[in-house]
């Protein structure tokens, strides 16, 4: 990081330390923060942006710990059951805090019951794409198509389970239409196929859709939030462009063992929420398709319930089960 930006969070530490939110207590040693994924992957670049200036202001390490497996599952069940001490930490995600528990028949965790909220830390959104040689240029033209051929239209997915895939199974449900599901072992295949056109259609991440859509070799039909993109502002959502009331959030936030203290929950959600106002910060977000955000722990909680009935609604109807 450079030197401008560490004195710009020295000066977070400063400000909050004289305000009391700096503990003389807490944190007196290194705090982990749990990842669901490996080194690489979305949430792990965020506990990284995360984790440099929480050491700044802290004077202790924020060690940042990759459980990957089981859909994310397996560093969710290490935070439910860990000490409500504050020392451990969670970044989780929609995968993990709202569509796992409804996916999995065996997962030993309740996002409402296991975890103290701290704060939302970000959202995003998916992009609906198409291979060229599908003949729709927006949504309304391709649930038409899709009406007019049942079952002769290809989505490409992450695999099962994933966000893309329930984004599609959501659109699926909402339009009435039949598409099928080509589910690929990441990302990075199943653009490839939909790039050579193996399949036709994708919910993809704007980030690593972008370049295609900009070469006109995949075309964007509508983006999955609830605002435009500011990467995309010519493209509608697909609500507005068709599909009334169709949403898809793809989000992060960080939470505790449920039992942490308060006092420490307060403190951590003013200590994050600074660094999430920081420039610098919000511009690395940006540049990963990124929208920085805070909630009050309070807010998160109700964001949670509300993501988790919501997948879980759309889980039981599309009948997807994860091994």
């Amino acid at each position: 990081m450079k030197g401008a930006a560490l004195a710009h969070l020295a000066g977070f530490a400063l400000v909050l330390g004289s305000s009391g939110a700096l503990s003389q207590v807490y944190p007196n040693r290194p705090v982990r923060i749990l990842v669901p994924f490996p080194a690489g992957a979305g949430v792990d670049i965020v506990a990284r942006m995360l984790g440099q200036p929480l050491t700044e202001i802290w004077g202790q390490a924020a060690v940042i710990d990759n459980r990957p497996g089981a859909g994310g599952t397996i560093a969710c069940e290490l935070t439910a059951t860990a000490a409500p001490d504050g020392y451990t930490l969670l970044l989780g995600n929609v995968s993990t805090l709202a569509m796992a528990p409804s996916l999995y028949q065996k997962v030993n965790y309740d996002p409402l019951r296991s975890f103290a909220p701290i704060t939302l830390l970000n959202t995003s959104a998916n992009v609906l794409v198409a291979h060229p040689s599908v003949r729709a240029t927006g949504i309304a033209a391709l649930i038409a198509l899709a009406k007019a051929r049942p079952g002769q239209i290809n989505y490409a997915s992450a695999g099962s389970g994933t966000s893309p895939h329930l984004a599609a199974e959501l659109f699926k449900t909402m339009a009435g239409v039949d598409l099928v599901h080509v589910p690929y072992k990441g990302s990075p295949q199943a653009l490839t196929d939909l790039l050579g056109g193996q399949t036709q259609l994708m919910f993809a991440s704007l980030v690593s859709a972008l370049p295609h859509i900009r070469q006109s070799r995949l075309r964007a039909l509508g983006v999955t939030g609830i605002k435009r993109a500011a990467a995309l502002p010519e493209v509608p959502t697909v609500s507005e462009a068709g599909l009334h009331g169709y949403e898809v959030s793809v989000w992060q936030g960080m939470v505790a063992p449920v039992g942490t203290p308060q006092s420490v929950i307060a403190q951590l959600h003013r200590q994050i929420a600074a660094i999430l106002r920081a420039p610098d910060i919000r511009e690395r977000m940006a540049i990963q398709g990124l929208e920085a955000v805070t909630s009050s722990p309070a807010e998160f909680q109700t964001y949670i319930a509300s993501e988790f009935s919501k997948w879980a609604a759309v889980i039981r109807q599309a009948g997807v089960v994860a091994d």
